[in-house]
């Protein structure tokens, strides 16, 4: 046969392939009518498996797999669907409505933030970027923002979660778990770092260096490149700073920005020390309450998706049969379980549209564990 004539069996097959699956899906919101008339509910593992079984049985095994793997992505549409129908609002969607309705139409621009770090941490310029006269709280650890923010000490958080070179922030990402807290805003703030010493100090005296594990990890290139230089890490590129400041030694620098070297005395020892020109890191601005500003474009979710096969396959065609867009997912351990994991996605979705508020409904009358972490912008 011609290529074109493969074509036109494609297009046949196509046809019958339509029609049929508009009827299965007109026949599941039928079932769902049932569903929601005797309390049943949507997903039914035994019935799908009991499908699979028979779809499978004339097919021979490199075959099989290709139609199982069709029929999971017909279930998860099947089950999206009949959720649409089934699922009211919740009391998460009338939180999130009332939210809306309450939070001021302009973010503020005074406010009491924590952050961790001291003065001239990449934390407090990204919280100079989010507000014009903030009235910063240092914490010594990232845990003590998230506490500052639990027990109502300070209004706001900031916290970094990403870097474009070199990933995600575990500990902060494992600290979300831990607290109560929503993202309310994000910025980008971009990375520049400097080697620092006393004046006078040049590149060949320096045998010690001092920064934060995520700076040291984005200079991996410039550190390899020194000999008999030890690396030290610190809790935070501002506090190096200030300890190389407040030190007498003539050996010793910290990877650490601009803004520190003016701050604490230091001069420039090298500027091209980081992996890459475009280094940029992701901050969350967290509240103790829900609020949602105007423009909220983003949304963020905490999921303990089940340990079985498939599982997180069939979450993320959730997104997908909703039409939404994922930008993030990251994974993390849960401690003193049997290699199970919590996941944090990040997705392109107003807290406005429907199909955002239908994930919202699905995920929180599902099986999983579920944590909605706020809808924000990010500038």
């Amino acid at each position: 046969m011609e290529m074109q004539d493969l074509r036109e069996e494609i297009d046949r097959c196509d046809d019958v392939l339509e029609k049929t699956f508009v009827k299965r899906m007109e026949t599941a919101l039928e079932i769902a009518r049932y569903k929601r008339e005797n309390g049943l509910p949507v997903m039914d593992p035994a019935r799908e498996r009991a499908v699979v079984a028979r779809v499978t049985a004339d097919c021979d095994d490199a075959m099989a797999v290709n139609v199982k793997l069709l029929y999971n992505t017909i279930f998860d549409l099947s089950r999206t669907w009949q959720q649409r129908y089934m699922t009211e609002e919740t009391e998460l969607t009338n939180h999130i409505q009332c939210a809306v309705e309450a939070t001021p139409k302009v973010f503020p621009s005074r406010a009491v933030v924590a952050c961790q770090g001291v003065e001239g941490a990449y934390s407090q310029q990204a919280c100079d970027k989010l507000f014009a006269l903030p009235n910063m709280m240092y914490f010594k650890r990232f845990e003590g923002v998230f506490q500052a923010i639990q027990s109502g000490l300070c209004a706001y958080g900031v916290l970094p979660i990403e870097n474009s070179s070199y990933g995600s922030v575990a500990e902060v990402y494992d600290l979300m778990r831990k607290y109560r807290f929503f993202i309310v805003r994000g910025v980008r703030l971009k990375i520049d770092h400097r080697l620092l010493a006393k004046p006078g100090v040049m590149l060949s005296d320096i045998r010690e260096i001092v920064s934060h594990e995520q700076a040291i990890g984005q200079c991996g290139a410039f550190l390899k490149g020194l000999k008999d230089v030890k690396v030290t890490v610190f809790g935070n590129t501002a506090e190096a700073a200030q300890f190389v400041s407040a030190s007498g030694r003539l050996d010793l620098a910290a990877i650490s920005s601009p803004a520190c070297a003016a701050l604490y005395g230091l001069n420039v020892v090298a500027d091209q020390v980081s992996d890459s020109d475009s280094n940029y890191t992701r901050f969350i601005c967290i509240a103790k309450e829900l609020q949602i500003f105007p423009g909220a474009n983003r949304m963020s979710l905490m999921l303990n998706v089940r340990h079985t096969p498939g599982a997180l396959y069939a979450m993320i065609a959730k997104f997908a049969a909703l039409g939404l867009n994922l930008t993030k997912i990251e994974s993390r351990p849960i401690a003193g379980t049997d290699f199970e994991f919590m996941f944090y996605f990040d997705l392109d979705a107003s807290v406005y549209a429907p199909e955002a508020l239908q994930l919202l409904c699905e995920l929180d009358v599902g099986p999983e564990p579920f944590t909605y972490l706020g809808s924000y912008s990010e500038i």
